[in-house]
């Protein structure tokens, strides 16, 4: 008797389960969120533990039947639980929105360490020069370079590679190019030191002469020395001398 019992159950039990899964029907619709990367994010009906994931627009569809729960999860959102009604299988806009995760930093503390340096890491030799980019150039086009060997050469060890650019012009050419790569930076210099006021006001030069003082003042080479120092007090003192003949030259060209 037990064992037909048993029996009876076990068969309601098994048709129970198969109407249920027969009778659940596919259900469709989208996730919205404040970013466009909707694609990837996993939708698990947590009843029956089947899984499906968005395409690049946020669609989805799964198997579920009103009363289950869908659960959205992805790691750029929070987790969303969605118990299912009879009204979301029959909405052609079912939207689910979901919400970012906020990442908040910790606070970053940026220290500076003065005696940590390329030297001192063993990056670059101590006392070894450092070149600009024009300096550079010109170095590598009249280095010579003693594990270079020139065939046709008596005796050569060195590369002819200085020669050739002597005789081309480029080291000409290089050597212009590294002439006005100092002066923009001595130009860059005097006007971080003294402002345009100070040119117009303290040294009464006319504002619409000012840049030209300025190169003239840098094609002076004890000035340019003297600026280099970065000696602000020699540095005006000098400037102001040059001021007084810059002036007398533009009273001569007004005559």
């Amino acid at each position: 008797m037990i064992n037909k019992v048993a029996c009876f159950l076990l068969v309601v039990f098994s048709q129970s389960v198969s109407s249920q899964t027969q009778e659940r029907t596919t259900i469709s619709g989208k996730i919205s969120a404040n970013t466009s990367d909707l694609e990837g994010v996993y939708v698990v009906n947590a009843q029956t533990e089947t899984m499906t994931t968005t395409d690049a627009s946020g669609a989805f569809s799964i198997l579920a039947n009103p009363g289950e729960t869908l659960v959205f999860s992805s790691i750029q959102f929070k987790e969303c639980k969605v118990v299912l009604t009879a009204e979301n299988f029959s909405d052609i806009n079912f939207i689910v929105k979901l919400s970012m995760v906020m990442h908040q930093l910790q606070e970053v503390i940026i220290k500076s360490y003065d005696n940590i340096n390329a030297v001192s890491l063993g990056i670059v030799p101590s006392g070894q020069k450092t070149y600009t980019e024009a300096e550079r150039k010109l170095h590598t086009a009249t280095a010579l370079n003693p594990q270079a060997s020139v065939s046709g050469m008596v005796g050569a060890s060195v590369s002819a590679d200085p020669l050739f650019n002597l005789l081309s012009g480029r080291t000409a050419m290089l050597k212009k190019e590294l002439a006005v790569e100092k002066k923009e930076a001595f130009m860059k210099l005097l006007e971080r030191m003294f402002s345009w006021d100070h040119f117009v006001n303290q040294l009464q030069i006319p504002s619409e002469y000012v840049k030209g003082f300025e190169y003239y003042a840098i094609e002076n080479d004890k000035f340019t020395v003297i600026l280099n120092s970065k000696n602000k007090t020699s540095t005006e003192f000098l400037l102001a001398e040059l001021a007084v003949k810059y002036k007398e030259i533009i009273a001569s060209e007004i005559k």
